[in-house]
């Protein structure tokens, strides 16, 4: 008679994996699980870009743009159920500030354990004209976005202190790649003849300021809002009377009333960009200036 143990011994590889699971089964344990991210939510494109500089390599923070890569500025933006939904469960918002999202209180109201980052805190910002409020466009300056990247890594540092030594360091080499371009635009722009410059947008004051540009006309003070034929004819009577060598529209908007003006002036409509849409790359900023340097460049220079 076969020993009755041949039919009800397992092979040790059997038995080892069996038995541990049942330690665990039976001592109430369970594997491991991976700490849960916590998302850093941006307003928009620019905030985005910033943000994920100085987080870049923090462990267990994500960084995610609320409205898309290809929203502009958000004068009029409206919070949308989906927004909410990813605002309840962010860590943390990083928003522009002075203005640009009107939301802002909203939210700061209804999610109290959401950390709010004004990336414009502090910074002094261009008056509007008449009724219109503060001029929020602050990263369009690289002065402007350098305050702005030491303000997001701040106040992340502060929210995040295990991690501050690293934002800290990211926030430093970002800031160098920045004013290392700030300072060749100035070696480049600074000598040019030509300051007086026809823009389609109010989206250029503190970029003009820093490089000394004059802002002779704003053709469409929010884009969508077609001047009347009169405020056509005003722009192209001041680029006539001003010699104004420089029309600028932007790539993220329709050139229609930019094209009208350069038809009856004779002077080419050129595209600066103010960084408000892109490719979802560290560098975008960067690249963005640079390409604006080298259309600064060409335009300035024309006698």
């Amino acid at each position: 008679m076969m020993p009755f143990c041949r039919y009800h011994t397992l092979p040790k590889r059997t038995i080892c994996p069996l038995l541990a699971g049942l330690s665990l089964l039976f001592a109430g344990c369970k594997p491991p699980e991976t700490a849960k991210e916590k998302v850093v939510l941006c307003s928009f494109y620019p905030m985005y870009i910033a943000t994920l500089n100085i987080a870049q390599g923090v462990p267990g923070i994500k960084v995610e743009d609320m409205t898309g890569p290809q929203t502009g500025c958000l004068h009029d933006y409206q919070l949308t159920p989906r927004d909410m939904e990813r605002l309840e469960t962010s860590w943390a918002f990083v928003a522009n500030g002075g203005g640009m999202e009107a939301f802002l209180g909203e939210v700061a109201r209804r999610q109290p354990n959401l950390h709010v980052i004004e990336a414009s805190r502090g910074i002094p910002l261009i008056k509007g004209d008449g009724a219109e409020g503060d001029n929020p466009h602050v990263w369009v300056s690289i002065s402007g976005a350098i305050a702005q990247a030491q303000n997001i890594a701040a106040q992340l540092a502060s929210a995040d202190t295990a991690h501050a030594p690293l934002y800290r360091a990211n926030a430093k080499r970002y800031l160098a790649q920045l004013d290392s371009l700030r300072q060749r635009m100035h070696r480049e722009l600074d000598p040019l003849p030509g300051r007086e410059i026809i823009t389609f947008h109010e989206a250029f004051p503190y970029f003009a300021r820093e490089f000394g540009l004059k802002i002779a006309a704003v053709i469409e003070r929010e884009p969508g809002s077609e001047p009347s034929a009169a405020e056509l004819a005003r722009t192209v009577e001041i680029v006539k009377s001003h010699k104004v060598k420089a029309l600028f529209a932007e790539p993220q908007y329709p050139a229609k009333a930019a094209q009208t003006v350069a038809r009856e002036t004779g002077i080419p409509v050129r595209t600066l960009d103010p960084a408000v849409s892109g490719p979802l790359d560290p560098d975008a900023y960067l690249k963005a200036m640079e390409r604006n340097l080298v259309v600064l460049r060409e335009a300035l220079s024309q006698k």
